[in-house]
């Protein structure tokens, strides 16, 4: 039993395709495809359904995979931890984070850490809260972005305060206000962002005790801001969200202070690797600039 079929493994359930995941590893299909039979046959057990609808993990090869990804990121550390001893930065991060953060934060801190560190080696994963904070939870991420609060098991630490604010299209009825209250909200229709991502949302409607009239939930904010512009609702974002809103689009503030809390969450970040604890490190550095 060897690393690099547990390796081809993860790729695979991660990519959800075995010649996307050839390419990943630059192998061929059918050693990617020889190396999954290898460990069925070893196991005796299935790991993969292979359909139309692409690769599905089975109840077993989940109940694996787990352990898979375990020994994946202890194999990591150990490499790393020998080459810091040689005086050597080197490694693989892999970072799970969400759009916003994708967008407003990443390119400016990678493009730092990549010129100090080149041999470091970074791996983004792309979801909404939920699919990070599983990711973190299954060990398929070293650490994530979250909005705090997240899982009570999870190791966090705090980043920075995100206002969420009120918008609306141009020439709606509340577009001349200082701010939204949350009597106004109730009275309108509503475009919500969708599970998964309307952890925020929520918490602040519970807070205010209000129901908001949803007409549309969608997971990409661009789609909400333009569901708006085009007067199908007002909504509610991170200001984060709203750095290039239509000229038509109004951004108000809310009753009150409202914020998401944005941080970062590790299983134990007493047990994360060199490089990936290199990253937080540039991470908070880059905030508090």
């Amino acid at each position: 039993m060897s690393l690099a079929k547990f390796e081809i493994f993860s790729t695979v359930v991660e990519l959800g395709s075995l010649k996307q995941a050839a390419e990943s590893l630059s192998l061929t299909q059918s050693a990617v495809s020889h190396a999954i039979a290898s460990l069925e046959a070893e196991w005796g057990f299935t790991i993969l359904i292979r359909g139309r609808a692409g690769i599905q993990l089975t109840s077993n090869g989940e109940r694996v995979l787990r352990h898979i990804h375990e020994m994946l990121k202890w194999n990591e550390q150990m490499i790393q931890e020998i080459a810091n001893i040689k005086g050597l930065e080197i490694g693989t991060v892999r970072i799970g984070t969400f759009s916003s953060v994708s967008i407003q934060w990443l390119p400016e801190i990678l493009k730092s850490f990549n010129a100090d560190l080149p041999a470091i080696d970074i791996k983004l994963l792309e979801g909404d809260y939920d699919t990070v904070e599983h990711w973190i939870a299954t060990g398929t991420v070293d650490f994530g972005f979250v909005s705090l609060p997240t899982s009570k098991t999870f190791e966090v630490i705090h980043l920075k305060k995100d206002r969420i604010l009120c918008i609306l299209p141009e020439g709606h009825r509340l577009a001349n206000k200082q701010k939204v209250s949350f009597a106004d909200i109730q009275d309108e229709m509503f475009i919500m962002t969708k599970k998964g991502s309307d952890n925020d949302l929520k918490r602040v409607f519970q807070e205010n005790q209000v129901t908001p009239h949803i007409k549309f939930e969608l997971a990409d904010d661009q789609a909400i801001i333009s569901m708006v512009q085009n007067g199908m609702g007002i909504s509610m974002l991170p200001e984060m969200v709203l750095h290039r809103v239509p000229q038509n689009v109004r951004i108000l503030s809310l009753e009150g202070e409202h914020y998401r809390s944005i941080g970062i969450a590790a299983s134990s970040f007493r047990t994360i690797s060199p490089a990936a604890r290199k990253f937080i490190d540039y991470v908070k550095a880059w905030l508090d600039e």
